[in-house]
């Protein structure tokens, strides 16, 4: 029994012991689930998710929601702070964010932290708001929603007050909470299943098919399902709110400027300084009031011009036949809009799928030439392919653009979907671009924040010194505080913004004054750092227009000889003739032939004239009447005319040359070709004719028919600056109907062509192109040129206008990507004698300051030039990673360039830290243009918006004037800055001189020299114009370059010396004494006061009058005008400060008045200045330390900075950037000058300092290699470049960027 028992016992131990164990193991892997559960969680709460990736908004969002302790923390410390840490955390909204709040996951988040991805980073924060709606995505269907069911909802987040509106309609379904934010006026919406906010653009978002959107989305969109779209796409406009006067001045004065202004004043007033004070509010208020009218004009002209046209009445489709009429601002995608007759002005995106329209899209592009719209195709491969706004814009009508007239027949109706409305649009993107511009990236505003740190250390240590000195002399605590700060508002000037603003405004002024408008005005000074300008060049490099060369038939597989007119007799029955009178975009627009001018110069080459139906022609027939083209009566011979019966033919014959245009595929810069089909009158079968590069147009002719010296004849034409377009033509089947043709692809129509002949079209180039040109290129400034033509083409005008000269060589970088197995390769061709082309594997020779790396490569005599086509450029960016930018390095002619490629080519300039300026007509440039640095328009037009420069003037001439003010403006900057700088410096040393006898400058001694000295004479200092050329140097970027940081520091320690200099000076006079009201050291034997000694005068607390205050206001004072003029640089960026007669007369005026108070003191300006009466000889003495002081700023900034160091250290691109010397020029004066180059730049640590910019560090790579450029012929593999590539990657102790540049390509 009790064995049995102590077994149970044993058995249930053991039983207890294994539970033990398996519930000790089970709590592990809890302990283990709970720990990965918990960092998995941790992981979602502290997640960062991108929104809009791969876009221009592109950000990084994480979620937040409010905690309480956190946020009873901060009321504390507000309360404690007196606010300021409230406008801390407002002007920092990172923290704002993160001290009020705690991370959670994006789902649950009440409030959002955004940053963008650019290299900007910007903060922002979002609060995230519910909306009740039937479904949760806007293109959802209403008929699978449950109905009469309520959400519970937690009630955290309060519902938006917007949408309250529509719930009544909605109230008998289920509606569910929808989160959303709203950011610089775009909504982007919580999705579960991506578990991330997106944004929702338009129909695009369902990704809809052209055949779909004829046969779904043609309808229209009932009442429930528009206002249930509504509910998430928002009214139908762009909504520029004017802010009113009260939020911009509580936004303005919350600025940290005003803010230490404000902080200034109150302590200025708590000193009895209430004069300055006073002036400094006066100030602030004419600033505050000058900033608040100038923004709000500028809001209410962005107003005006937006809502002109935003807000309309339009028709609306509701089902097939139901039309009603309704205001635009109902819209939303998907809805289905009639276009008038007499057209419109557009409020929304729309794709049209009925009819024709002839629009004007000044307003986007700044191409006023009307443009023919075309319905959206609803067959063949185009038909399947889904709708993409850009792929199919020229069947999209886009808002803000003027439909000027429409074209329907038989009585229907033309009719567009709304693809996009509100911001979404091209014009509300646009609009959104000026609201909500990104700020400017500039080294000097970067700097500038770092100098401004760098006087506030100063302020720190003059603050601590003062804390000291005033403990030592038993100072009550009041007056320590008042004194100690007082040291920051000194040492810190409050006019440092205003005055450096100046410059740029004045640069604004003198650019309209030669008609170029800037709405960026900051983007000025970035003009005087340009080191490339791409061109466009049709219409900026040459002539708008085109004239006709000649003619090049071609007949059964041969060419004809040219011909130099169209409109020969002979020629009229041609079918050569009758595609130029047909392949063409032309409308009539109040009886004048308007489009496309080269559609103009060829049509009317012909001499034929282009008859339009009226309205009541096509409303009244049902077989359609078409746009109709026939050769003039006067064409048939006069032998003809005196026979009656030859007049009877005359007319069959004419009514039989009438051709009428049945269907047209209007012209595509992606395709490079447009196309129509037409009908001769009598005619059964109907005929297609094409129009386009010569290059894609023989690609889609048999190819017999294509003439064998094709090639040559086209090389021969393109080389001497033609523009040539190639013309094809095909017979179509009989059983073609017109309706069967309404549906066919363009492809379809557009393949087995016969080769018809080329046209050639003179482009001339505009008189001021080469000299602008070659200014540039002497200046040092790289041009580029940037076009849509033919490559040879391009090649010829660049060579002709300058940017590649007679004697350099062009080498064409063809490339292609991989095929059958074959990976992409890039073929080198040789544009001139390829015998001849390389020698010796010539290379290019870098040229560099011997002894330093600090100065720019130089834009030297290039022995080769690449080229490339867009095709080409596409692939290299794709396949060649590794070769863009030694190509761009290269490349000055890109042609064929579609218009994001041009974009895609600024991105890569600026990505090799060049800065790059972009001059185009504004057509086909806009992207490019607001992606530059610099962008400069043509145009006039509203497309200008985009760009931050517009030229009245349709020239490249405004671009050296840019530059020149550019230029003038930043040295500008410079100047002011290091004026201002040294005027703080100086007025603190003067303040601490004086701390140390207990003494400080006078209330209206700061006010004499803060607004009579300082202010006019930075206003003023910034008045010198551009000098009139461009030079080869280019201004330093940055404040913190060694040759300004040097001219700042010597002027200090001047000022320093000659201030200590007299100060120490006038305490070792004879006469010198404690100032009382009954001193007189001007007639008092200097004996009596000999051995007195200054001490705090108990009537007067302040201690202001006195010898050294005197003495050191003098020296200031004119330290303040010797430090102006030094430093008010004239050559070679602006006019000398002889020729500003505003601060030459200011100057005088103080210099004269300074002299005059002190030499022949006046009792009242004494008095009212608080200086007192020194012996005459004390004057003479300080006018000598004056001179003195004077004549040392001169000679350290002109002698020693301007002259030698800057010539032989900090010279940059010196003799990098000039022509190269002839050997004459090697004098000893050359061997001096480089010997002491290299001494001094030992001396300064420069004599191995690498380039900082990307393409310098190229060049030198380059210069090193023998790879490069590739011989003539040689093709590129991008396996050969991968493996090269990955083999130097494997190489031990190489440097990465090294690495990069030596890679070796296997050329074959």
């Amino acid at each position: 029994m009790i064995r049995s028992v102590c077994g149970l016992q044993r058995a249930s131990k053991q039983t207890f012991m294994q539970q033990l164990n398996h519930a000790g193991s089970d709590l592990i892997q809890q302990r283990e689930r709970r720990h990965r559960f918990g960092t998995s969680e941790k992981m979602k709460v502290n997640e960062v998710k991108i929104i809009s990736p791969g876009l221009e908004d592109e950000m990084e969002v994480s979620g937040y929601r409010p905690c309480l302790w956190k946020m009873i923390l901060v009321g504390v410390g507000a309360v404690c702070s007196g606010g300021l840490l409230l406008l801390l955390l407002y002007w920092l909204p990172e923290w704002g964010v993160k001290s009020t709040c705690t991370h959670t996951t994006l789902k649950d988040a009440h409030t959002v932290l955004l940053r963008t991805t650019d290299e900007f980073r910007q903060w922002f924060r979002a609060k995230v708001h519910v909306m009740l709606a039937p479904g949760k995505k806007p293109f959802d269907s209403l008929a699978s929603q449950p109905e009469n069911q309520l959400p519970n909802g937690d009630g955290d987040l309060g519902v938006s007050a917007v949408h309250e509106d529509y719930y009544g309609q909605f109230s008998h379904r289920q509606l569910v909470q929808v989160h959303y934010f709203v950011h610089h006026s775009t909504r982007y919406y919580w999705n579960d299943v991506i578990q991330n906010f997106e944004l929702y653009k338009g129909l695009e978002d369902v990704n809809v098919s052209c055949a779909s959107l004829h046969s779904e989305h043609s309808s229209g969109l009932s009442k429930t399902l528009q206002d249930y779209r509504r509910l998430f796409f928002g009214e139908n406009e762009i909504a520029v709110r004017v802010p009113s006067l009260l939020k911009l001045l509580v936004k303005e004065v919350l600025n940290p400027f005003y803010i230490f202004q404000l902080f200034s004043i109150i302590l200025w007033s708590f000193e009895d300084y209430y004069y300055y004070a006073s002036a400094i509010v006066f100030m602030s208020i004419i600033s505050i009031a000058t900033s608040l009218y100038t923004i709000k004009k500028q809001y209410v002209m962005l107003h005006d011009m937006v809502a002109a046209h935003s807000v309309v009445r339009v028709s609306v489709c509701r089902g097939n036949k139901d039309i009603e009429q309704a205001m635009s601002t109902e819209l939303v995608p998907g809805d289905v809009i009639v276009i008038p007759a007499n057209g419109m002005i557009m409020p929304c995106d729309a794709v049209l799928f009925r009819g024709t329209c002839i629009v004007n899209e000044s307003m986007l592009t700044g191409e006023s030439v009307p443009v023919t719209k075309t319905s959206l195709p609803s067959a063949g491969e185009e038909g399947a392919s889904s709708y993409n706004m850009d792929e199919h814009k020229k069947h999209t009508l886009y808002c803000g653009t003027h439909v000027i007239q429409t074209r329907f027949y038989a009585g229907e109706l033309v009719k567009a979907v709304v693809v996009r409305t509100g911001f979404s649009t091209e014009k509300g993107q646009l609009v959104r671009s000026i609201l909500y511009p990104k700020p400017t990236d500039f080294k000097l505003y970067h700097d500038a924040y770092l100098f401004l740190l760098c006087l506030v250390g100063v302020a720190g240590i003059g603050f601590i010194y003062t804390i000291v000195l005033s403990i030592m002399n038993k100072v009550p605590a009041k007056t320590i505080i008042i004194e100690s700060l007082d040291i920051v508002t000194i040492t810190v000037p409050p006019a440092l913004p205003a005055a450096m603003t100046a410059g740029i405004v004045y640069a604004q002024r003198r650019l309209k004054r030669v008609g170029i408008f800037c709405i960026s005005p900051q983007r000025i000074n970035m003009c005087g750092q340009l080191n490339v300008v791409c061109f466009d060049k049709t219409g900026t490099l040459t002539e708008d227009g085109l004239d006709l060369w000649g003619i090049h038939r071609a007949e059964d597989g041969s060419f004809c000889s040219p011909d130099s007119e169209a409109a020969k007799d002979s020629l009229v029955n041609t079918t050569f003739v009758a595609c130029m009178a047909t392949c063409h975009s032309l409308t009539k627009i109040e009886g004048e032939l308007s489009g496309d001018p080269l559609d103009l110069k060829m049509f009317s080459a012909t001499g034929w004239i282009l008859e339009e139906p009226t309205e009541e022609e096509t409303a009244l027939h049902n077989p359609i009447m078409p746009t109709v083209v026939r050769p003039p009566k006067h064409i048939t011979p006069e032998s003809h005319q005196s026979n009656p019966l030859t007049q009877s033919m005359e007319l069959s014959e004419l009514s039989a040359c009438e051709i009428g245009i049945v269907r047209q595929f209007p012209f595509s810069s992606a395709l490079q070709r447009m196309s129509v089909v037409v009908r001769r009158l009598g005619v059964k079968h109907m005929d297609a004719f094409l129009k386009g590069a010569p290059e894609v147009v023989a690609s889609l002719c048999r190819q017999h028919t294509i003439p064998q010296t094709f090639t040559e004849t086209l090389e021969a034409y393109t080389r001497q600056g033609f523009r040539v377009i190639a013309l094809a033509h095909r017979q179509l089947e009989s059983k073609l109907s017109w309706h069967k043709v309404q549906s066919l692809s363009r492809d379809v129509i557009e393949t087995n062509m016969e080769f018809l002949g080329l046209i050639i079209m003179q482009n001339k180039i505009k008189p001021e192109t080469a000299g602008v040109l070659c200014e540039l290129q002497r200046a040092n400034i790289r041009t580029l040129m940037v076009t849509g033509d033919n490559m040879l083409t391009a090649i010829s005008v660049a060579r002709d206008c300058g940017m590649v000269r007679p004697h350099e060589k062009v080498i064409i970088a063809d490339a292609v990507p991989p095929k059958d197995f074959q990976p992409a390769s890039i073929t080198w061709y040789y544009t001139e004698n390829q015998a001849q082309a390389v020698k010796d594997n010539e290379i290019l020779e870098i040229e560099l300051d011997e002894g330093t790396w600090d100065g720019e490569v130089s834009q030297q005599e290039q022995s080769y030039h690449f080229a490339v086509s867009g095709k080409a450029f596409a692939v290299i960016l794709e396949y060649f990673p590794q070769l863009v930018q030694k190509l761009v390095l290269r490349a000055t002619v890109f042609a064929r360039m579609a218009p994001d490629q041009k974009t895609q080519l600024v991105e890569v300039l600026q990505s090799m830290d060049y800065t790059v300026g972009m001059c185009g007509d504004g057509a086909n440039d806009c992207g490019a243009l607001k992606r530059a640095h610099s962008g400069i328009s043509l145009s006039e037009l509203e497309a200008s918006v985009a760009s931050p420069f517009t030229s009245s003037t349709s020239n490249i001439s405004c671009v050296p004037n840019l530059i020149r003010e550019g230029r003038a403006a930043l040295i500008t900057s410079f100047c002011v800055f290091k004026f201002m700088a040294l005027y703080s410096i100086i007025q603190f040393i003067s303040v601490i001189l004086l701390y140390s006898v207990l003494s400080n400058l006078g209330d209206f001694q700061f006010l004499f020299i803060d607004l009579i000295i300082i202010l006019t004479i930075a206003f003023t200092m910034s008045l010198n114009p551009a000098w009139k050329e461009l030079v080869w140097r280019r201004p330093p970027s940055s404040l913190i370059s060694g040759q300004l940081l040097c001219s700042v520091l010597t002027q200090i320690l001047t000022c320093l010396v000659f201030q200590v200099l007299a100060f120490l000076l006038v305490r070792q006079q004879s006469w010198y004494e404690t100032w009382t009201p009954q001193s007189d050291a001007c007639n008092v034997s200097r004996s009596i006061f000999s051995l007195r000694v200054n001490v705090t005068d108990p009537q007067n607390h302040k201690n202001i009058r006195n010898y050294e205050n005197t003495s050191l206001f003098y020296i200031s004072a004119f330290q303040y005008l010797a430090v102006a003029i030094v430093f008010s640089k004239g050559k070679p960026f602006r006019q000398p400060s002889y020729k500003n007669w505003l601060f030459m007369l200011t100057c005088i005026g103080l210099y004269t008045f300074l002299l005059l108070i002190m030499l022949h003191p006046f009792p009242a300006v004494d008095n009212f200045l608080e200086i007192v009466c020194v012996p005459h000889d004390w004057r003479v003495t300080l006018v000598i330390i004056m001179i003195g002081n004077a004549a040392a700023s001169f000679l350290l900034e002109i002698l020693i900075l301007d002259i030698i160091l800057w010539r032989l250290v900090f010279r940059g691109n010196h003799r990098a950037c000039r022509p190269a010397e002839s050997s004459s020029a090697h004098t000893p004066q050359v061997a001096n000058d480089r010997w002491a180059s290299s001494v001094l730049s030992w001396l300064f640590c420069r004599r191995h300092k690498a380039p900082k910019a990307l393409y310098m560090q190229l060049a030198l790579e380059l210069q090193e290699g023998s790879e490069w450029p590739p011989q003539p012929s040689a093709v590129t593999y991008a396996s050969d470049l991968k493996s090269s590539i990955s083999d130097l990657n494997v190489t031990a102790n190489q440097n990465s960027t090294q690495a990069k540049s030596e890679a070796s390509l296997k050329l074959v």
